[in-house]
């Protein structure tokens, strides 16, 4: 084992990276960046038949997308390469052929309709590998049932669990476990199709990559005295092992499509943003004092340690996120702010873009910084910006205690005065307007509230004369001169 502190991430690439498998990748990330280690990333390809196109590069999009960079893997070059396991068939075949001479593995012919036939009759067999068949004593396919051949074609290799004794291991987290070896299955390291299974490639690769600690998610933790038992019979010393608490529910069960979104692109599709959900990821498992929720990074870091991550499951509080993600928005300089915003603003239209002036963004966002708490509400809180307001009653031009017309008259004399004001900024149309309104004899809440369904189509938007300076004098006196048409035609 290394005296390095080395970690590492090891996916399948088998569709969208889940939410709890980056979390994974965030605890080893975190814990080898306060132990000034080594975070690996190696690709877990071998099972064939479950690949996704695309899924590599998902995966390490969403690694950069969460800021989590490697040390070592794909697209980094490193001294334990290649981090593809699909390129490194050989060292597997080497360690195999290793434990079939040590008689630790032996080629297996049982099919799997004769395993589930033997499960079936048998429900009470630990291993029925090894219990119903003979091959892990004689080896030969014609003593175990199978037409004679001399080849090895069709064949498994099957790694030969101990019969008897205790695997154990002392597990940083939950202490010391241990597992009866009877009964345990003779698993398969090799399949037939040449590829290896999780187990012997993941033992393979930790040693040769000098993994020092294997921390993964708690529902690899019933693999582990396979693990043990590979690394005793290879004669290799194991890593420091670390299982990691489940992630469920508000229901206690274990997260799945039912609790909302699970794979981390999707999370990025809605606007959140990368540092609130990696604050609320680490916080599924681990905490600083039990009280503290907004953590900087560098905090996080300083005291990742192992002690605080606890045994029982972290439930995914989705209105935390929620929350968590508006305070990280409004605590974002606005024209990174604006930044983020962009996409989303430009997706708005399917077949049409809005038309997107990043100065003028720069304009909006501090306006929206305290209304929104993820990114993909901005183009419907920020689309009057961007275009005419979409149709709506002209009744809710009218304030308690007005009619169609003294509305109507109300918008003239607004428009007429915001014509010629001077300065068209919030502190001087606020000194306008306020004294045009009461010229009118209007309260500022009637002609107020007039003004901003008029601008906006809307009852309720930001500050209104901060919205008018950003909508600017020529949108302004254009939506005016309609609300008042919408109100003269309402009376026709």
């Amino acid at each position: 084992m290394s005296a390095e502190v080395r970690v590492r991430y090891a996916p399948s690439p088998t569709g969208e990276p889940h939410i709890g498998n980056i979390r994974t990748a965030l605890f080893n990330w975190l814990f080898a960046r306060h132990h000034g280690g080594k975070f690996i990333v190696r690709i877990e390809d071998t099972d064939q038949g479950r690949l996704a196109p695309g899924a590599v590069e998902a995966i390490l999009d969403g690694l950069r997308w969460m800021g989590l960079t490697w040390d070592e893997g794909p697209e980094v070059d490193g001294p334990y390469g290649p981090y593809l396991q699909s390129q490194r068939l050989d060292t597997y075949a080497r360690y195999a052929a290793q434990l079939l001479e040590q008689g630790d593995a032996y080629r297996c012919w049982c099919t799997r309709e004769q395993l589930q036939q033997f499960r079936q009759q048998h429900p009470h067999s630990s291993s029925p590998a090894r219990d119903s068949c003979r091959c892990r004593l004689q080896g030969r396919p014609e003593t175990a049932g199978i037409p004679d051949t001399d080849e090895d074609e069709g064949s498994v290799i099957r790694f030969a669990m101990p019969t008897t004794g205790i695997s154990a291991v002392r597990d940083l987290i939950r202490g010391e476990v241990e597992w009866r070896n009877e009964l345990q299955d003779d698993f398969i390291i090799i399949k037939s199709d040449g590829f290896p299974t999780y187990h012997l490639a993941v033992v393979a690769d930790d040693h040769l990559m000098r993994i020092s600690h294997i921390m993964r998610a708690e529902e690899w933790l019933p693999s582990t005295p396979r693990h043990l038992q590979l690394y005793r019979a290879l004669g290799l010393e194991p890593p420091h092992f670390a299982h990691l608490p489940m992630i469920t529910g508000a229901d206690r069960a274990k997260l799945s499509k039912r609790h909302g979104a699970t794979a981390i692109g999707e999370y990025r599709e809605q606007g959140y943003l990368p540092e609130a959900l990696r604050n609320f990821m680490v916080l599924l498992g681990w905490s600083l004092d039990g009280v503290s929720e907004v953590l900087p990074l560098d905090s996080i870091i300083e005291n990742f340690t192992l002690d605080r991550v606890t045994k029982s499951a972290a439930v995914f509080d989705q209105d935390k996120l929620l929350w968590m993600n508006g305070v990280y928005i409004r605590e974002l300089p606005p024209e990174n702010l604006a930044a983020r915003m962009k996409p989303f603003v430009e997706r708005r239209l399917p077949d049409e873009k809005l038309p997107v002036d990043e100065p003028y963004l720069n304009r909006i966002a501090p306006l929206l910084q305290e209304r929104i708490k993820r990114l993909d509400e901005t183009p419907e809180m920020a689309s009057y910006f961007f275009q005419e307001p979409q149709p709506y009653d002209p009744a809710l031009l009218v304030q308690k205690g007005m009619d169609a017309g003294n509305t109507a008259a109300a918008l003239r004399a607004a428009g007429a005065a915001l014509k010629d004001c001077a300065n068209f900024d919030r502190q001087g149309l606020e000194e306008l307007l306020t004294a045009a309104g009461e010229e009118l004899g209007l309260s500022r809440r009637q002609f107020f509230g007039t003004l901003r369904v008029a601008a906006t189509g809307r009852t309720a938007t930001p500050p209104l004369f901060e919205m008018l300076e950003t909508l600017g004098r020529k949108r302004t006196l254009r939506r005016l001169q309609t609300a008042a048409a919408l109100l003269t035609d309402s009376q026709d």
